[in-house]
């Protein structure tokens, strides 16, 4: 049986040179089909216009150089605890004298929360004199240092310091209650004025 050759197949004239955008990248608008084109005007030291030149794919660098940022120092996992040892009848007076170092720091004066579990502070006392809706308003400006007890701790709001002062006896429990709720409170720092053991049993940590 004689073999018949093969009919060469017709391929569609290109119009001229494609351009395949490379991976990754986001493909140009199309171009208009070629036509007639006016003729241009060439450039000082540069030949006239001749048929366009696809652009060729940006070349990546294999080099040694690692492609990826470096990571990010890993964060702190919470907020520095400090204790200052003191006993019941004394952790007001250490809170207190912890609020003017933190000030003389240059800590401002509206990143600071004291909380204080047994009796309120004398200020937060003073100031609810004027009303609960007086005081707390205080508390949502943010321009000075704020008290709170134990009783208001779930109402205040999270700040750089917090400082806590474990004034009430061993007996009335407020220390387990206020302190987790302090820590949670605390963005960068948390000073707990208190017994040791008292604190260490309340925050489930040796501090």
């Amino acid at each position: 049986m004689p073999l018949i050759p093969e009919e060469p197949q017709i391929h569609e004239s290109a119009q001229g040179p494609r351009v395949t955008p490379a991976a990754g990248r986001t493909a140009q608008t199309p171009r208009p089909v070629p036509g007639p084109r006016p003729a241009a005007v060439p450039r000082p030291g540069r030949p006239g216009p001749g048929p366009a030149r696809p652009t060729p794919p940006a070349q990546r660098s294999h080099g040694s150089v690692a492609q990826t940022p470096p990571p990010e120092p890993p964060r702190p996992a919470g907020p520095q605890i400090q204790l200052i040892p003191a006993p019941a009848d004394g952790a007001l007076d250490a809170a207190d004298e912890a609020v003017d170092l933190l000030l003389d720091s240059g800590r401002a004066p509206g990143d600071i929360l004291v909380l204080t579990t047994g009796e309120p502070h004398p200020w937060a006392a003073h100031e609810l004199t004027f009303g609960e809706a007086a005081y707390w308003a205080q508390h949502d400006a943010r321009d000075d240092v704020f008290y709170a007890d134990a009783a208001t701790v779930a109402r205040a709001s999270a700040r750089p310091v917090v400082v806590v002062a474990v004034n009430a006896e061993e007996a009335d429990g407020a220390a387990p209650r206020t302190l987790p709720l302090a820590l949670a409170r605390a963005e960068v720092l948390l000073v707990v004025c208190g017994e040791p053991q008292r604190v260490n049993e309340a925050l489930g940590a040796g501090v």
